[in-house]
């Protein structure tokens, strides 16, 4: 028996933790740059809001209706995460955490009333965070993520908690699940189901896997596996060093200066060498890449330069230099950009890696450098210290005008209690 927790309105919830004035209140946050509406409670959907709906088009029916609106505040959301996935370890040997927000448990051996014992989860977390979350169990993943969605959409019956298995009862519920919504199924994927005549999870259960691997490849056979009950997916109890480091932001208003791109470089390369040195890893090709706004009517121009770095590397400075020399290549005056990028590739184990004969490498005082910098960090807060290359004004950060404060992770922002 499998149970994914999932985190209800996980953003919202965040703020409502260190706001409880907005319990029962609509409260909807904000894409990056304000731009889109990516989290909203049931009482901001009450109200029409969408997921994705653009903030501009919105706007009035906030201010008419009082919904609290907030900026994405990812340094509160990721702390809070770690504290709702601490709890959750100490609820199952195994586990796997599957996004911010939601996370497999294994109740493979237990010799418990499932349905309690996944209320006590609920209830500990809500205590222990004030994260509120839903739980859905099954005999396989599909079936738990089926089971969850169902407890979330129906809390006054199911009070956030949901069972569902391979019986009559359970088909019931699939018939009236549409197959798009299924875990695994994306939007390609349903137009072809449906095409077939295949248009529920029930309808998907009882088709002809060899047709379904066809058409969805094994992917889809193993759906089909677990929507009757078989557990093909299993849990990924072993998080894999990525193979790849993306980092890149939109600006927050247009940007035509070279200083300011390399300013913003800087900054990616310094969130993406952070996350490369946490995994032990160093890359041997970083991409950087600059684009202008595509949805405006100006000159456009997208380019983008790779370096291969003989030894590879992971530290920051080292990065920003050569990174500095990728946008000397394709940077190009009189344009407004409106994003750069980041991009490491060629990611290996810093231990397996290759001393060069001109010692481009890196060497201990530099380990000894960045791991005095990231110590600084996670004590002080991230961006307590830097590197000039990133600036201090930084004017071409993203708008996040209605941005929460960092109550967890930065010490002048901390909560004062009277």
């Amino acid at each position: 028996m499998y149970a994914l927790v999932d985190c209800n309105s996980f953003y919202c919830s965040c703020e409502r933790v260190f706001n409880p004035k907005l319990e029962e209140k609509p409260v909807i946050v904000l894409s990056n740059n304000d731009g889109c509406a990516v989290a909203r409670t049931d009482e901001a959907k009450a109200l029409g809001i969408k997921m994705g709906d653009p903030y501009f088009k919105i706007k009035e029916l906030c201010k008419k209706n009082n919904i609290h609106v907030y900026s994405s505040n990812y340094s509160l959301y990721g702390d809070m995460s770690r504290r709702v996935m601490r709890t959750l370890s100490e609820f199952s040997p195994e586990m796997e955490i599957y996004s911010i927000d939601e996370a497999f448990l294994s109740f493979k051996g237990m010799n418990k009333d499932l349905i309690q014992y996944s209320i006590e989860i609920k209830n500990t977390v809500k205590k222990y965070t004030g994260i509120p979350v839903s739980v859905g169990l099954g005999p396989t993943k599909v079936l738990a993520k089926l089971a969850n969605n169902y407890a979330k959409k129906n809390k006054k019956q199911t009070q956030g908690v949901f069972q569902i298995g391979v019986d009559k009862e359970s088909d019931e519920i699939l018939k009236k699940f549409p197959v798009g919504d299924i875990w695994g199924i994306g939007s390609k994927s349903a137009m072809k189901l449906t095409l077939m005549g295949i248009n529920t999870a029930y309808d998907l259960k009882n088709s002809n896997e060899k047709t379904i691997q066809k058409i969805l490849t094994i992917v889809g056979r193993r759906i089909v596996e677990e929507l009757r009950g078989v557990s093909c997916i299993e849990l990924e109890l072993d998080l894999s060093p990525k193979k790849q480091i993306v980092s890149s932001r939109s600006f927050g208003r247009p940007v035509f200066e070279k200083q300011e791109l390399q300013e913003a470089i800087a900054n990616h390369i310094t969130t993406a060498s952070e996350k490369l040195r946490k995994q032990q890893s160093i890359t041997k090709s970083i991409l950087i890449f600059v684009q202008t706004n595509p949805y405006k009517n100006t000159p456009q121009y997208h380019n983008s330069a790779t370096m291969k770095l003989m030894s590879g590397s992971s530290t920051t400075n080292k990065l920003i230099k050569y990174s500095f020399q990728c946008l000397d290549q394709i940077f190009k005056p009189d344009y407004e950009y409106k994003k750069v990028g980041v991009i490491f590739m060629d990611i290996y184990p810093k231990k397996n890696s290759q001393r060069d004969l001109f010692s481009l490498h890196d060497s201990a005082k530099d380990d000894m450098l960045m791991q005095t910098l990231d110590n600084v960090n996670e004590f002080q807060g991230k961006g307590s210290l830097k590197f000039a290359a990133c600036g201090v004004n930084q004017f071409w950060k993203m708008l996040s005008e209605m941005k929460s404060p960092n109550y967890t992770t930065r010490w002048t922002e901390l909560m004062s209690i009277r």
